[in-house]
C-alpha cells in the first residue's frame, strides 16, 4: 500500500507541475499578443485605440521609473495604506460575519444598518473622511478599510447561512457542543466564503485607495498617474495604470494562494 500510495502522490505532483507550466506558458503567450495587437493598432492609428501610447512609448517611460526611487516610493505607500485598511477590515469584519451568521438574533439587528450603509460607495466617503480624519493618510485608510469590510462581511454571513443544516442537526444528536459544531462544521464550511470575501476585497481596495490618492494624497500610485495625466504625460499615465493592475494581481494572488492553503479540499490539481 505504502509504495502504490507514494506513486500516486509523485502523479499529482508532476501533473500539477504540468498544469502550472500549460496555465503560465498561456498566461504569457496572452500578453505578447495582447502588447503586438496594441503596438500594431497604435503605429496604425486605429480610432480610440490609436490615441494610446504604444508599448514601446510605454516601455521607454517605465525603464525611466523604474530606476527612480519616487516611483518604488509610490508603491511603497499605496501597498502601506491597502495592507493596514485590509488588515483592520479583516480583523473586525471576520468576526462580525461569523457572529451575523451564526446568531440570528445578532444578525437580525445588525444587518438592517448593515444593508443601509453598504450600497454606499466607498468613494462617496472620501468628503467625511476627509472632514472627521485629522490627516489625509488616515482618511484614505478608512476608505480602503470601507471597500474591504463589507465585501467580506457579507460573503461570510452568505456562507454562514447557506449551511446545510442537516450537518449541525446530526452533529446535535451525536452530542457536540456548541463550540465543537462552530470549530468543526460552520468555520470549515465558511472559509471558502471567507476568502470570496478577502480576495473580491482585496481587488476593491485597490479600486478605492487609488482614486482616493487622486483626491487627497501627494504619493502613492494613484497620485502618480493623475500627476501624469495633469502634465500630459500620457506613457507614464499607462505606466501608473499597469502599476495599479500589477500590485492588484499580485495583492490578490497571494491572498488566493493563502486560501488554497486553508481549504485544501477545494483544490483540484
Amino acid at each position: 500500500m505504502a509504495p502504490s500510495s507514494k506513486q500516486g502522490n509523485n502523479h499529482w505532483v508532476k501533473l500539477r507541475k504540468q498544469v502550472f507550466r500549460l496555465t503560465t506558458f498561456r498566461g504569457i503567450l496572452s500578453i505578447i499578443i495582447f502588447t503586438v495587437i496594441w503596438e500594431i493598432c497604435s503605429w496604425c492609428e486605429v480610432p480610440i485605440i490609436g490615441n494610446v501610447p504604444p508599448p514601446s512609448a510605454v516601455l521607454v517611460a517605465l525603464g525611466k521609473q523604474l530606476v527612480s526611487l519616487a516611483y518604488w516610493a509610490s508603491w511603497w505607500n499605496s501597498f502601506l495604506r491597502i495592507t493596514i485598511g485590509f488588515l483592520i477590515a479583516q480583523v473586525l469584519g471576520i468576526p462580525l460575519g461569523l457572529l451575523m451568521g451564526v446568531h440570528r438574533p445578532t444578525r437580525e439587528l445588525i444587518y438592517p444598518v448593515f444593508e443601509i450603509m453598504r450600497p454606499i460607495p466607498p468613494l462617496a466617503w472620501v468628503p467625511v473622511a476627509v472632514i472627521f480624519w485629522p490627516t489625509s493618510e488616515l482618511s484614505i485608510m478608512f476608505v480602503t478599510f470601507l471597500g474591504a469590510f463589507f465585501t467580506v462581511v457579507l460573503n461570510i454571513v452568505g456562507g454562514a447561512t447557506s449551511i446545510d443544516t442537516r450537518y449541525i442537526r446530526a452533529a446535535h444528536s451525536l452530542g457536540s457542543s456548541r463550540g465543537d459544531i462552530f470549530w468543526k462544521i460552520m468555520l470549515p464550511a465558511t472559509l471558502p466564503s471567507i476568502v470570496v470575501g478577502m480576495t473580491v476585497g482585496m481587488g476593491i481596495t485597490w479600486a478605492v485607495v487609488v482614486a482616493a490618492e487622486m483626491i487627497s494624497s501627494l504619493s502613492g500610485l494613484g497620485f502618480l498617474t493623475w500627476r501624469a495625466y495633469v502634465a500630459g504625460e500620457y506613457p507614464l499615465i499607462v505606466v501608473g495604470m499597469m502599476s495599479i493592475g500589477i500590485a492588484g494581481y499580485v495583492s490578490s494572488a497571494m491572498i488566493r494562494f493563502i486560501g488554497g492553503r486553508m481549504t485544501p479540499w477545494l483544490r483540484t490539481y
